[in-house]
């Protein structure tokens, strides 16, 4: 079995290397196992001599993407045998690209991505798509250094929509954590017979959706969708989605849920259609795990929306 690996993500000075040894000292993640911890940046925090020795804990370094290739990570795990290996990652490698050049050799089981709430604006707006890919791979991300303004910075950039799967969790400057969804209501009432889904607000019913699937399980709902069809989906399933504007006009994406229906009902690929579903939660591998599937209860034909690009606002 392949050995698992945990990823930290994240530009210079995020909070990678503390986060990192923070989980060296919990009891309850090492419990006396070895660790093969791989280090790909010099930071301004290095972890304690005492806290490697006390984790058991053996540390590599790597200058360059290159030098890291999956023979040498494999070398590395025959000849330390660990039990986890554990990667801090350079913010500006390729994160998807090494994922996939390590999966031969290590199961990766956890991408964690820290951001330094400080600087996350200028990241953002000077590195955009490397920000956006370290947010959307990951499994949990954490905010920290984060004031209310920076709270409400981070809530303006639709972050939620970037990886509604993921766990976000804001750290302020004096250390107290707090998730992003803390003190938000659901935006539409889940109690209505139909929860009907206005145009303007597709955007927010999938975040809402993915981010809280538990919500939605045995609900009704009704909106209005592009079909995509593809070779990926099960024979009797289509994907009614929108195009949105998840973080800035260069990230535009399709976004939509997998809904299941009777050959009599399946629409025809690209074409505008009303769902009426009920949702249940399923595990499904286009959701890397469980995630809300439509069953449809009736599907019409419909026109474009006015606006056909949606807002996360």
């Amino acid at each position: 079995m392949a050995v698992p690996a945990y990823l930290f993500a994240g530009f210079l000075e995020s909070g990678k290397t503390t986060f990192i040894e923070s989980v060296l000292l919990d009891p309850g993640f090492t419990h006396g196992e070895r660790t093969l911890l791989v280090m790909t940046e010099e930071g301004e925090v290095e972890i304690e001599p005492s806290t490697l020795k006390k984790s058991r804990t053996v540390v590599q370094t790597f200058d360059d993407q290159e030098s890291l290739t999956p023979d040498v990570l494999d070398a590395l795990i025959k000849k330390h045998k660990p039990d986890r290996v554990i990667i801090e990652l350079n913010g500006m490698w390729d994160l998807e690209q090494f994922v996939v050049d390590i999966s031969p050799v290590v199961e990766v089981f956890e991408i964690v991505t820290t951001v330094n709430g400080e600087t996350f604006e200028t990241y953002i707006n000077n590195m955009g798509a490397r920000m956006i890919e370290h947010i959307a791979a990951a499994d949990m991300v954490v905010f920290n250094r984060c004031d209310e303004v920076r709270k409400a910075q981070v809530r303006a950039r639709n972050i939620k929509a970037m990886n509604p799967r993921a766990s976000i969790y804001f750290e302020s400057p004096d250390g107290v954590g707090e998730s992003y969804d803390e003190g938000l209501p659901p935006p539409f009432d889940l109690d209505a017979p139909i929860v009907e889904i206005a145009d303007q607000d597709y955007g927010l019913f999938y975040v809402d959706a993915m981010n809280a699937p538990e919500r939605y399980e045995g609900k009704t709902v009704r909106f209005k969708g592009q079909v995509y069809r593809g070779r990926d989906l099960p024979g009797n399933a289509f994907v009614p989605g929108r195009m949105a504007n998840v973080c800035c006009a260069d990230d535009i994406r399709f976004i939509g849920f997998i809904c299941k229906c009777p050959s009599a009902m399946m629409p025809v690929a690209d074409a505008w259609v009303t769902v009426t579903a009920e949702i249940h939660i399923e595990k499904m591998k286009q959701y890397r795990g469980e995630g809300p599937v439509l069953y449809a209860k009736s599907v019409e034909k419909a026109t474009q929306p006015e606006k056909e690009v949606v807002e996360f606002n």
